[in-house]
């Protein structure tokens, strides 16, 4: 098999050229503004017929990280960071500590008659 002319591979013949009218109907779009407390604004777009309680009232700004809100005169503030919480700072605040002792003892006890080396009760 010849290959002829310049023809684009898995093309069809006589296609035409692809354009946006070939890629169907474009929803109608709205400009969004934030900005955060560095004065640094970011547009979002969002479809037109969006209610307008599912447009987002903050969003993480791009050029800074910091929340960004839709008034200009007043963006949002970084919100207070709570230090990593462990595994077991959930825990303590979960038992007392006579709770935790006796859960310890039970399983100890457990593991202690699994090995043969304490009497079963």
């Amino acid at each position: 098999m010849a290959s002829g002319g310049s023809a684009i591979r898995g093309s069809r013949v006589g296609a035409g050229p692809m354009g946006e009218q070939d890629r169907g109907y474009h929803a109608e779009r709205i400009q969004v503004s934030y900005w955060d407390e560095l004065g640094n604004e970011t547009v979002r777009s969002f479809a037109a017929n969006l209610p307008e309680d599912e447009i987002p009232v903050t969003i993480d700004s791009p050029q800074s990280g910091l929340p960004a809100g839709r008034d200009k005169a007043n963006p949002p503030s970084v919100a207070k960071l709570e230090p990593y919480k462990t595994h077991l700072a959930y825990v303590k605040e979960r038992r007392t500590e006579e709770e935790a002792a006796g859960l310890l003892e039970e399983a100890l006890l457990a593991l202690r008659q699994r090995r043969g080396s304490a009497p079963v009760a």
